[in-house]
């Protein structure tokens, strides 16, 4: 173990936290993982797996696992969050009264709070008051859980309004398949990251449509643009969305197998109705909160979102996909300019 970069504290054993703990203890950190269930938390420290959100996969003696929060982060120098985006308030909450000042804390979290339409290192700020926010930090990239948890070569972004703070997590994730790169972009990459699942859904309905890759490369491409002209009207960095955070992760996560967002898209493209598709899904799809969320955003910042507005109706108002589609392509015509938030929406 390396004991100068202090322990970390896994916050949610669901798919990506599991793999996260998985990767910081094959590169040396001392890790505890967070069950919320005694009986998961108990079956992974016998069994060494996670059958339910990532199998196959084995978990290594050297990770702590616990169904205890308090006890789960009482050493730890760094809290990193994996729960589901909605459930992130109430974790945080748990934990305000003991944040400490050399505290660090990472959100892996990718979503919108849909009550306040915060970012889950807003509401982190929040939860976890008078905790400084330049100490809360946000991971994010192209990195599925089951391929984060095999070390297939892994590239990815925190951001952190202080530098130092960024590099800090960014020394604390690096290992020979792990690669950081560090930004002070915390907005940009969070919104990067986060509606991407709504443009996953959309890519997905596609498939299940029919559609070929001419429409998926319009798709990413034309969701791009909606994601930099949000991220934009909010202060984010235009260079922001060319990077991990925003074209990789769009990308792999329109096109992966591995996306839950995608196969969810995928289902309502081959008629299935959401709550169908939701109720025999064991894991979240973060992406039709997220969709409720960045429609309400898009009003909020008067910033037109054509194809989130499109995966709004489909998943809310029952519209059909092959009737959006006809929609989004009968919108008037217009140059291509990426240079500004607001030009050719």
């Amino acid at each position: 173990m390396d004991p100068t970069l202090g322990a970390v504290a896994i916050i949610g054993a669901g798919s990506y936290g599991t793999a996260l703990a998985i990767s910081l203890a094959r590169a040396g950190r001392t890790v505890s993982l967070w069950a919320r269930r005694d009986v998961a938390a108990s079956f992974m420290r016998e069994e060494r797996h996670n059958p339910t959100y990532l199998p196959g996969a084995h978990i290594p003696e050297s990770i702590r696992i616990t169904a205890d929060l308090a006890d789960a982060v009482k050493d730890a120098k760094f809290w990193v969050f994996a729960t589901p985006s909605h459930a992130l308030r109430d974790a945080a909450t748990l934990l305000a009264s003991r944040v400490r000042e050399d505290l660090v804390v990472v959100s892996v979290a990718k979503g919108i709070e849909t009550e306040t339409l915060l970012t889950t290192s807003q509401v982190l700020g929040e939860a976890l008051a008078p905790m400084s926010k330049a100490r809360i930090a946000v991971l994010y990239g192209p990195s599925h859980a089951e391929e984060v948890a095999d070390g297939v070569p892994t590239a990815v972004i925190v951001a952190a309004p202080d530098p130092e703070v960024a590099r800090s997590v960014q020394q604390l994730f690096r290992s020979a398949m792990f690669r950081v790169y560090s930004s002070t972009d915390v907005v940009g990459v969070e919104i990067a990251g986060s509606v991407k699942n709504v443009m996953a859904i959309a890519a997905g309905i596609s498939d299940g449509v029919g559609y070929g890759d001419n429409a998926k490369a319009a798709l990413i491409t034309r969701g791009m643009a909606e994601i930099r002209r949000l991220g934009m009207a909010m202060g984010a960095d235009a260079a922001t969305f060319a990077g991990l955070a925003g074209i990789g992760d769009l990308v792999v996560t329109c096109m992966s197998r591995h996306s839950r967002n995608r196969h969810l898209g995928e289902q309502i493209g081959k008629g299935r109705s959401l709550e169908d598709i939701m109720e025999e899904m064991k894991m979240v799809a973060e992406g039709v909160r997220t969709t409720k969320a960045v429609y309400a955003m898009a009003e909020r910042f008067g910033v037109e979102m054509p194809i989130t507005t499109a995966v709004y109706d489909i998943l809310f108002n029952d519209k059909p996909p092959a009737e959006a589609v006809r929609e989004l392509m009968a919108r008037e015509v217009r140059d291509e300019d990426w240079l500004s938030p607001y030009a050719n929406q």
